[in-house]
């Protein structure tokens, strides 16, 4: 006859409870930890870098990106995979934005769920980095045109010089104001002064790369950064800012015509030369216009 031998160990205190409990507090704990460095920053590039390390503990990703009518950006070094896995984002029904995983392989479901869970983690830290940002951006930002404001620019001369320099790239300046334009203030008024402000920055942003920066000073000084300048590039965004002058309706209503000058970085300038000399450019043109105008 067979013996069924039950052990019995008080002293064992496993079950399927426990087992769930302990589960719960590691979760809990990994969430704490998660949270915690996702709180370290207001800067969205190092918390995508922070979120991304632990991302990648359920997902083999080649890319990682954030969107949103406001904000879209990549984590460095993304490149592009077979496929995009998208989610959206949303806190208390409010859209966050979509966070997309370049993938080239399928996610398990025990993985899509892990990070659905680091999602709501991350949700928190990213609204508070957003609104970080957005706060930053009007600060940096010129009211009536959108531009970048002259606190801005300085920034970006700055590093885009600091960036020439590393790498042997070239940057151009471009200072620029429109030629008589308190007379149509003072004779249409203030409502079609700014109406012209706001067409001169759109035909600026239309002259440019994506990768040149355009700013407003106040009144009717604008500035263009011109980051990986070729030996021309000066000269055409030139050429084409006078060309849209004239087709733009407002503008060659109004008659609208503003002067430039321009320069090129050398490797002894620092941000004050370099600004200087695009502006005793502007100033020798301004003078050369003037001239013009009063042999009419």
């Amino acid at each position: 006859m067979q013996t069924l031998n039950i052990l019995d160990n008080p002293s064992t205190s496993f079950n399927v409870f426990n087992a769930f409990a302990n589960d719960r507090r590691k979760n809990n704990n990994n969430n704490a930890d998660l949270l915690e460095q996702l709180q370290t920053t207001l800067d969205l590039d190092k918390l995508l870098d922070i979120f991304a390390m632990e991302a990648a503990r359920y997902v083999n990703f080649s890319g990682l990106y954030f969107k949103n009518q406001k904000v879209s950006k990549a984590l460095l070094g993304s490149k592009k995979a077979k496929q995009e896995r998208q989610f959206e984002l949303k806190l208390n029904d409010e859209f966050i934005g979509t966070l997309s995983y370049g993938i080239n392989n399928p996610i398990s479901i025990c993985h899509y769920k892990e990070l659905k869970r680091i999602h709501q983690i991350l949700l928190y830290p990213l609204k508070n980095t957003l609104q970080y940002h957005q706060a930053m951006q009007l600060a940096m930002q010129d009211g009536l045109t959108g531009l970048g404001n002259r606190r801005y620019f300085d920034e970006q001369l700055k590093r885009a010089m600091h960036n020439a320099n590393r790498h042997q790239g070239q940057v151009g300046l471009v200072l620029g104001d429109l030629n008589k334009f308190k007379p149509i203030n003072d004779t249409h008024g203030h409502a079609v002064g700014d109406q012209v402000l706001k067409q001169f920055a759109n035909v600026l942003r239309t002259c440019i790369r994506d990768s040149d920066s355009v700013f407003r000073f106040g009144g009717d000084e604008f500035a263009i950064i011109v980051e990986n300048a070729s030996e021309y590039a000066l000269d055409i965004i030139q050429n084409r800012i006078d060309s849209a002058l004239k087709t733009n309706a407002l503008l060659a209503k109004y008659q609208v015509t503003c002067s430039l000058g321009t320069t090129f970085m050398n490797r002894a300038d620092n941000e004050h030369s370099l600004f200087e000399r695009a502006d005793k450019a502007l100033y020798r043109q301004k003078l050369n216009m003037s001239k013009r105008f009063s042999l009419v």
